[in-house]
């Protein structure tokens, strides 16, 4: 299940103003100062008015006249790089805002406009020495820190970002992006309680904002609070009704507190607003599949993959439900594709292993099952499924090493509690065995598996007799 995240990094030039900050979260901050030069101001000023109105072109032109009149005017430079910015002409914008740094070696808003060309041409350590240099000249610029948080971000410099973006803060304690930034930030170090605290604060600056309620739902999502990340996600389809994605996380956030049917309502309606979302289709599959209705779930998942046909996700959904269903040779052939597609799939290799052992071809599941602990050297599940096709095949001894093993990843797993305990009575070994059927029927019970529990019980007694 997909749930996203608002955590790209934009920077762009504005079309109203000489400075924009484009945030993870897409808010702007503007520094604006189209400044007039004393000298040749009446060029300056005609650009500033042709720059207003969305003309550029002309503006660079009257600036460039402006700075023919004055060779050493830093305003001029400085609002034709910004001109220059807007038209996506970096390298000339990077020229400017140098050249107006080199008349004025303390024009701050220059070196901070530098910087964000730097970081559009992902020169991101120039950009970092560019906002550096803007925090000397003035430490209470918070923009700089802003963006110099933003480019720590892109460098996966978490900590790095969240300094900058605590001291934007301090400066600025009522700028919601920097909030909502620190709190991505914070999400990825996976501390999902700081997180919802800025995201928290973040709505408290502006309650209309949606992805504030989205990322505070993502973060709900990952402390299991699923109410909350529902009443998050909610907030967001209210203020964006046409927002999939949106729908699509609710649904995510209600399969995982077992309103199955709820979720498979908020993946139709993130499908109706958005008929090509592969993943909503996934979802809604994943849902039915749960609900047992396998057939309409092969449909979501055939629909998912038609739409993209390298969704490995979704050839090993369809191949679990042609699994249930029997269909054991189109169940390998989804998850040949998904393996083709994504070779470092585990679980891919896991449900093939499963579906050969019902097509009897014991030594190639065994063979799968080989390559996902390869892949996942923790999966517990593929460590007892090559231990029942052993069994299987009556090494009993590789069996309940594959079951140990299992056991060792996971101390409650007590499906390999039980099979190891059949695997060592096979063997004679009945102390051990009843050893282990006593504690896989203590975590049935545990876990409320009532019908396991008693097939273990009468296990148990048949080896004490």
């Amino acid at each position: 299940m997909t749930v996203l995240l608002g955590s790209q990094v934009s920077v762009s030039y504005a079309q109203q103003s000489p400075l924009l900050l484009r945030s993870e979260n897409k808010i702007t901050q503007y520094h604006n100062h189209l400044l007039i030069a004393q000298r040749a101001e009446v060029f300056l000023e005609r650009a500033i008015n042709k720059f207003d109105k969305g003309d550029y072109r002309g503006a660079m032109e009257d600036f460039t006249q402006a700075i023919k009149i004055n060779p050493n005017y830093a305003q001029a430079y400085y609002n034709r790089g910004v001109a220059r910015g807007v038209l996506q002409d970096y390298r000339g914008a990077m020229e400017d805002f140098t050249q107006a740094i080199k008349i004025n070696p303390n024009y701050v808003i220059a070196y901070n406009n530098r910087g964000l060309t730097r970081t559009i041409l992902q020169d991101y350590r120039g950009a970092i020495d560019d906002y550096t240099q803007a925090i000397k000249i003035n430490p209470n610029f918070f923009v700089a820190y802003y963006n110099r948080g933003l480019v720590h971000r892109e460098l996966q410099n978490y900590r790095g970002a969240i300094e900058d973006y605590t001291q934007t803060i301090k400066i600025n304690p009522y700028f919601a992006a920097a909030y909502n930034n620190r709190g991505i930030a914070r999400d990825i170090l996976r501390d999902y309680r700081g997180a919802i605290e800025d995201y928290t604060q973040a709505i408290k600056i502006n309650p209309n904002f949606a992805l504030f309620y989205n990322n505070r739902g993502v973060a709900r999502l990952e402390l299991k609070d699923y109410r909350g990340a529902i009443e998050d996600f909610t907030q967001v389809i209210k203020i964006n009704p046409k927002d999939a994605q949106a729908y699509n996380s609710r649904g995510a956030a209600r399969i995982e507190s077992k309103d199955y049917r709820g979720a498979i309502e908020d993946f139709t309606q993130a499908i109706k607003i958005n008929p090509k979302d592969a993943q909503a289709y996934n979802n809604r599959g994943a849902a039915r599949a749960i609900l047992q209705d396998y057939r309409d779930a092969i449909e979501d998942f055939t629909q998912a993959i038609k739409i993209n046909p390298k969704d490995a996700q979704a050839y090993n959904n369809r191949g679990g439900a042609r699994a249930i269903l029997q269909d054991y040779r189109g169940a390998i052939e989804d998850y040949n594709q998904a393996i083709k597609i994504n070779p470092k799939d585990a679980s891919a290799y896991n449900n093939r292993g499963g579906a050969r052992v019902e097509l009897k071809d014991y030594r190639g599941a065994i063979e799968d099952y080989n390559q996902a602990i390869k892949i996942n050297p923790k999966d517990a599940l593929a460590y007892n499924n090559r231990g029942l096709t052993r069994a299987i095949l009556k090494d009993y001894r590789g069996a309940i090493e594959d079951f140990t093993q299992a056991i060792k990843i996971n101390p409650n797993y007590a499906q390999a509690y039980y099979s190891r305990g059949v695997a060592r009575g096979k063997l004679g070994d009945l102390q051990d065995a009843i050893s282990d059927l006593q504690k896989a029927a203590n975590l049935f019970k545990q876990q409320e598996r009532n019908a396991e529990y008693r097939k273990v019980l009468e296990l148990v007694k048949k080896y004490q007799q």
